[in-house]
């Protein structure tokens, strides 16, 4: 699989292996409590490496990585709906049933992410069409994604099923991230409430944050979905993300 645009070619990591060791490349702007969910930390910087055929990416005509996208195979059918625990429980699946041998019938998209430089152009809509074509190439008809709403978190305090519900005139959602998944096929499915969690002492929240945490209760934290949960009392506090899932029929 190989798409060409104007100035960037996309294709699988598993058709350019020598993008390997380059895929984390690309410039990326996310908050750094991000960092801390101990799922990702544990297992997603393997899933390029485990699964290229699942990777994406993109690529200008001299060779710089500017955009990507992972996604993991795994078995759906015998374990109910796409669970609660969202993007974590999705990554666990896919490790222990890559473990087990087991066959997949499902692949779920981890993330997508653009070089700064070349946001705005239309490359996150061009990786998941990509991310659509390859995953349907390995016979899995069914692609799933825990969305993150890239503007939720200008509504902290509403809840994710208020926020999903809000749509436009022309009944498309008024997110423009699960506005481009539901152009591309996509139906959305349900939230899943635990989707990530992150938790850390007050001190490493106040360094993730610049913030004073000095308070027990909600913290509004910048680019977080939800507030974050702060105890003065047992000096902690805990970051549970709400994410949406979505999902692609591929038949």
């Amino acid at each position: 699989m190989m798409r060409r645009m104007s100035d960037l070619i996309i294709s699988t990591l598993a058709e350019r292996p020598e993008l390997l060791d380059r895929i984390y490349d690309v410039a990326e702007e996310w908050p750094e409590f991000m960092d801390h969910d101990r799922v990702a930390n544990a297992l997603f910087y393997q899933v390029a490496r485990l699964f290229p055929a699942y990777t994406i990416v993109a690529t200008t005509r001299d060779g710089a990585l500017v955009g990507r996208g992972r996604s993991v195979p795994f078995a759906l059918q015998g374990r109910g709906e796409l669970p609660d625990g969202g993007w974590d429980q999705v990554m666990l699946w896919a490790f222990r049933d890559l473990q087990g041998d087991v066959a997949p019938d499902a692949a779920s998209a981890l993330d997508i992410t653009i070089s700064t430089p070349f946001t705005g152009r239309g490359l996150s809509k061009e990786i998941l069409a990509a991310m659509r074509h390859t995953v349907a190439a390995q016979g899995v008809r069914t692609l799933v994604a825990p969305v993150r709403p890239n503007q939720k978190h200008l509504q902290p305090q509403l809840s994710m099923q208020e926020y999903v519900a809000q749509t436009r005139a022309d009944g498309l959602p008024v997110d423009p991230w699960l506005r481009t998944h539901v152009r591309a096929g996509g139906v959305i499915e349900r939230v899943a409430p635990t989707s990530m969690t992150m938790v850390g002492s007050l001190a490493e929240w106040r360094a993730w944050t610049g913030l004073p945490f000095d308070r027990d209760g909600a913290v509004e934290v910048p680019q977080a979905l939800v507030p974050v949960h702060c105890s003065l009392a047992h000096d902690y506090a805990v970051y549970v993300e709400p994410n949406v899932w979505v999902r692609h029929d591929l038949s």
